[in-house]
């Protein structure tokens, strides 16, 4: 694991325990999924690369939009699905003919794999990164290296 990655994986970490909050990003006070991340990247890059228009909990479902994977290929580095590595983030779609609206960062790999996630109802969490967890997975991004 590279140092990035490691200081990811430290900072999501540290989230653990924070509430759920719709659209929240304060460590120990709420976040929600973006939040979790938005928080990381302050923790690691400073400043947030872009601000984040307001954003209801249906994501953009009624219109179709994949508005979270189109904001990640803004701001991330895309890989392959199975190219998993410690600190990446992960889109989930929750329904097979919904928009990806979930996101998490993996943790740990190997036989037993985990991510942080912040889930609606649990708060920032690490979680087994299990099979109905695997099969909802669209794609993987990779936080940009240091000075990128």
């Amino acid at each position: 694991m590279n140092a990035i990655s490691e200081q990811i994986v430290q900072e999501a970490r540290a989230w653990i325990g924070t509430p759920y909050r719709h659209q929240a990003s304060c460590k120990g006070a709420g976040a929600d999924c973006l939040g979790l991340l938005r928080g990381v990247w302050r923790a690691v890059y400073g400043a947030e690369p872009e601000s984040v228009p307001a954003y209801s909990a249906d994501w953009s479902e009624p219109q179709g939009e994949e508005r979270l994977w189109a904001a990640a290929k803004r701001r991330l580095i895309a890989k392959g699905r199975s190219d998993a590595a410690p600190g990446d983030v992960v889109l989930f779609r929750m329904r097979e003919q919904g928009v990806a609206k979930h996101l998490g960062i993996s943790s740990v790999l190997g036989e037993a794999p985990k991510f942080i996630h912040a889930y609606s109802g649990h708060g920032v969490v690490e979680s087994p990164f299990s099979e109905p967890w695997t099969r909802r997975v669209v794609a993987r991004f990779e936080f940009p290296k240091a000075g990128s």
